[in-house]
């Protein structure tokens, strides 16, 4: 019976650590993205190409690759994601800033810190 309550209680740690870990994971950087500082880029004097951009920041790393024709933005692509993407957010997001033409852009409710990190990404590309 001892060494049963010992197997038992060594699987609890064994749970609780891993499940600690998810959460510091899930959350680090998640009050550093919140506070991001967002800059307005215009494309209108930029010559035209595709520009890349990166932004690093645990799971809401990102790479975007965006294609300016004539002055305008005209193409946003996910070269490399977020580590839990949603499509559809995405792409409301980069359909804002294709229709404004500047990282001005409202973010989507309950992605704050992904749009941010998204718009960190277009911004350091153009």
């Amino acid at each position: 019976m001892k060494l049963f309550l010992k197997v038992v209680g060594a699987i609890f740690l064994i749970f609780v650590l891993i499940m600690a870990g998810g959460i510091f994971y899930m959350t680090r950087g998640l009050d550093a993205g919140q506070k991001e500082g967002i800059n307005t880029v215009s494309p209108s004097k930029l010559s035209d190409g595709a520009y890349s951009g990166k932004y690093k920041s645990g799971r809401w790393t990102n790479e975007v690759k965006v294609t300016v024709k004539g002055g305008k933005i005209t193409g946003i692509d996910v070269v490399k994601d977020v580590t839990f993407p949603k499509p559809e957010w995405t792409k409301e997001l980069f359909d804002k800033v294709i229709a404004k033409q500047s990282t001005d852009v409202d973010v989507i409710t309950g992605a704050t810190v992904t749009c941010k990190a998204y718009i960190k990404s277009i911004e350091n590309a153009l």
